[in-house]
Order: C-alpha cells, then structure tokens, then sequence
C-alpha cells in the first residue's frame, strides 16, 4: 500500500491496474463498496460516514474512475479480478460487497469467479442485464461527443439529470466529471457498452442477495433490478425508494444505509464470522 501526493491509498495490482482506495481500517468484517460508471469512491461519503466506526468501510475507483491508473480498453470481468486481487492485497478472505450500477455489475462477476470471498452482496440501482436498450439516442450521442470533444454545460447537465436527479449538489459532479480525461470517458464507456448478460446465471450467485432501488431511476429501471431478487437462490431485502433516482444512495442516503444495515446484521446473526470493530 502506498500513499500518493494527495493522500491517497493505492495498489498496485498483478492484473495490471493501480487502483485508488480509502479504507476506514480496523478489525471486523469489511464492506467493500464500489461506484457507478462516471462516479468515483466519494459517492460513498454518506454510507462511509454512517457505517465506518463499526465496520471496516473500503471504497475504491475501478479503472477509468477516480484516481485509479489502467492501461487500455477493459470490460467488468477485468474489474472483477481487480477486486479480487484488491482483497488479496488488503489480506480481506470474504466480504460484504456493496455495488452501485457498474458496481454492482463488477460485484456480480467477482462473486461468480469467487464465490466464497463474499457474504452477501447489496445490488445497488444496478442489474444482471446488457446496458438497457432505447430508442432515445440522447445518452449514445451525448457521451460520444464527450469523447470526442470533451465535455460542455449541455452534456454535463444531461449527464448529472440522467445518474444524480434531485436532492444531490450537482456541483461538485460537474467539476469532477469535467477533469475527467477523454481516455477515461471512453474506456469507462466501452466497458459499459460491452457487458454480457448474467441472468442465465443467476442461479449460480449462491450467497445472499439484497436489492435497492429508487422509483425514479431514469438509468436502469426497478423493474431490472428486482429481476435479480427473483432469481438468485437466496434473496433477502428488496427496499424500493418512491423518488429515487440512480445515485439514490446520496439523495436519500437514509433509506438506503438502513437496508443495508438490516442486512448486515441478518447476515451476522447467521455467521459469527461476521463480526464488528472492537
């Protein structure tokens, strides 16, 4: 583990990845979070604010996010096995996994390349499907132009009405999606363009399962994602937010962080592995 010029945590991985991190540290189980496409570790701020003096919290920045360093064009298999050697890394045998969009996808094929490295997972505003398809090319045409271009006020305005909706400071997204080089635009994009379906297995994604949503998600429907809750073989809790929206975890950071916490503590009340700080 290193710390770079502004503080942070980083690792250098052997599937090639240097990845950025904060790990609230400590003993007991931990809860690995990881962030939406064009997010980055700090949409946790409100889940590691109101979990991490009981529990060792770990957000980190998948490649093309944050301040995690890749080479080249990657799919969610590749995050998934940076995941996993993230854990070896930080000596983590299994977790509870918490994933928001993108991060829930990753999460999902860590847990079926290892499935014995998770407790549960929380399915956060995320799905088990290819990128939803529509006949709206808003999203296509905005983004490639970012590519190309870069970003300006339209495409950020679209962008942050798209993941954030209201109730969140658009503000500070803004200003960090617009440091975000092309590079990353593009190969966070083309990882999220190549996704492969994983509801034929479904079945496969033993350990226990919950899933969170807002109603007013315009980037993946509740309707996908409660299609997991009816097919893993061990579905737990199912919280739908009336008004939220993609980012629903900082909008309405109380309804969210109590399901997870049910889940935890259900989750402990079966496996005295499953323990908090002392």
């Amino acid at each position: 583990m290193q710390a770079g010029e502004s503080g942070v945590q980083t690792l250098s991985l052997p599937t090639g990845a240097t990845v950025a991190l904060d790990d609230s540290g400590g003993g007991g189980t931990a809860i690995l979070f990881s962030h939406g496409y064009m997010m980055n570790r700090s949409m946790f701020a409100p889940q590691l604010d109101y979990f991490h003096d009981r529990w060792r919290c770990i957000a980190w920045d998948a490649r093309a996010h944050g301040d995690t360093v890749w080479d080249g064009p990657f799919d969610y298999w590749d995050s998934a096995r940076d995941m996993l050697a993230m854990m070896d890394a930080l000596g983590l045998d299994k977790v509870i996994h918490v994933g928001m969009s993108q991060g829930g996808l990753v999460g999902m094929r860590a847990a079926l390349l290892a499935p014995e490295r998770f407790h549960g997972l929380v399915q956060l505003s995320t799905q088990a499907g290819e990128a939803p398809k529509s006949d709206d090319d808003s999203f296509a045409r905005h983004i490639g132009d970012w590519i190309e271009n870069g970003p300006d006020i339209e495409k950020l305005t679209f962008l942050g009405d798209f993941i954030l909706g209201p109730g969140i400071d658009h503000a500070h997204w803004h200003d960090a999606w617009s440091r975000m080089s092309k590079a990353q635009v593009r190969d966070a994009t083309g990882a999220l363009a190549s996704i492969d379906p994983l509801f034929h297995r479904l079945a496969e994604v033993t350990m226990p399962v919950a899933v969170i949503h807002g109603l007013a998600d315009l980037a993946t429907s509740h309707e996908l994602g409660l299609l997991t809750a009816q097919a893993v073989p061990d579905p737990r809790v199912v919280t739908l937010v009336p008004g939220g929206p993609h980012a629903v975890n900082l909008s309405n950071p109380r309804r969210v962080n109590r399901p997870i916490e049910d889940f935890i503590l259900e989750l402990a009340s079966e496996d005295p592995t499953i323990r908090q700080k002392t």
